[in-house]
Formats: C-alpha cells, structure tokens, sequence
C-alpha cells in the first residue's frame, strides 16, 4: 500500500521528476505507442509537463494522438483517485470515456464511448465477443475474477487475455486493459508494470499464444514488472510487495 500513497501523495504535490511522473509519461506513451500513436516518448513528456503542444522542427502528429495522451493522464489519476472503489464494470467503462472523450471517435454515434461495442470487431485476426453477448461475458468474466479472495499476478495477466479476448469497447480496449492491470496491480499490493513498446511483439504474441503457452505473456509480464520495480527502488528505496 506504500506505493499507492506515494503514487498519490506525488500526484497531489504535483511532483515533477519522480515516480509518478515517470509512471504517467512512461505508461501514456508505451500503451498509445502499442496502438499505433505516433507521438514520442519526449513529445509524451513535453504534454504532461507543460500541458501544451509545440514540437518544433518535428514531424505532424495526428490530434487524435494528442488528445488521446492527455486523456490517458486523466485516467491514470482516475485510477489512483478510486483505487479504493471496487473493481466492476462502471470502473471499465469510466476508463474507457475519459481516454476518448473528445477524439473523433466521441463524434460518431455507433462508437458509444464509456459504453460495450455495438459492431463486430476482430483483434489481429481473431474474432472477438459479439456485441450482444458482451454484458453477460463481462459479468461473468468480473465475477469470476472478483470471486477470487487472493489475487496473485498470474490471475491479474489471465483477466487481461480474457479481457482482450472479449474486446467489449469498439476501439481502446488494449489500453483499457493495461490500465486495469496496472490498478490491479496496486489493489492487491503486487507491484505494478508498463509494457514498453519494444516488447510489443511479445506481448502480442503471449496473447495469440496464451491458451496453448500461458507462459509467454506472463513472462513479458514478469519482465516488465523488474523494470519497474528497479524504478521504485530508485525512487523509493526498496517497498514490500
């Protein structure tokens, strides 16, 4: 739980150059970067410090991107905020509102943001959870989950795949996802962990894969998460899991 409060205890101060910081600019970037943003990780950090845009003598990116990676600021501290609240459905779609409120995407009426898909949608090829079975699957997918009293890492990656499998939100769901991770993370004092973009194939992969070898995703998972737990203990010294 130490981490959680500083998390926060750093948010409040508006703390530049610690932890969260790198945590907001790190996470924003990597998972937009993942889904194909094409903003760097210094024009990721230029928006969260200075909340503007000016990117001289550098290539256009699209507005989309950069709306998106403001929004993805808001919904970390969403998560942080409501660490406390239980996890459901509300907390999901919540994410879900705040990363695309304001993207061309909020203006189209069948996209729903906040709200379940209303179209088929695939996922790298596969078929996903059709739109009317997408409720009861994620009832179902949250009660399994919250069913378990323990949680360990291994059951936070497998609700991810299960997540993604479902692919309940039209566009968003990875980051969505990753965001859930990451508060779950938090919630069960396991130390948390960033998917970085260079890794994103294996990433991939775990997820194609994790039926038949569960042990390509959580080991990317694992990996990521000593990256950050080097970063705690530079921050922080060293915190119990």
């Amino acid at each position: 739980m130490s981490l959680i409060i500083s998390l926060q205890e750093e948010k409040n101060a508006k703390r530049k150059g610690g932890l969260y910081h790198k945590t907001q600019v790190n996470l924003a970037y990597n998972s937009n970067r993942i889904e194909g943003s094409k903003l760097t990780e210094e024009q990721t950090r230029y928006i969260f410090e200075t909340r503007t845009i000016g990117f001289k003598d550098q290539e256009a990116v699209p507005v989309d991107d950069i709306i998106e990676t403001s929004n993805h600021f808001v919904a970390f501290d969403y998560l942080l905020d409501t660490i406390d609240k239980p996890f459901s459905n509300d907390v999901i779609k919540k994410l879900h509102f705040i990363l695309k409120t304001s993207t061309s995407d909020a203006t189209k009426e069948w996209f729903s943001i906040g709200e379940w898909k209303k179209l088929p949608n695939e996922v790298g090829g596969e078929e996903t959870t059709l739109p009317q079975n997408v409720a009861a699957e994620m009832d179902k997918l949250n009660e399994w989950y919250n069913s378990i009293v323990q949680k360990t890492f291994e059951d936070i990656v497998e609700y991810h795949f299960l997540f993604e499998r479902i692919h309940p939100f039209q566009d968003g769901n990875g980051r969505v996802g990753r965001l859930i991770m990451f508060r779950e993370c938090l919630r069960n004092n396991i130390t948390p962990f960033i998917i970085d973009d260079i890794h994103k194939q294996f990433y991939y992969r775990g997820l194609r894969e994790f039926k038949n070898v569960r042990a390509y995703l959580i080991d990317t998972c694992l990996s990521a998460q000593d990256t950050y737990r080097r970063w705690i203990g530079y921050f922080h010294g060293e915190m119990d899991e």
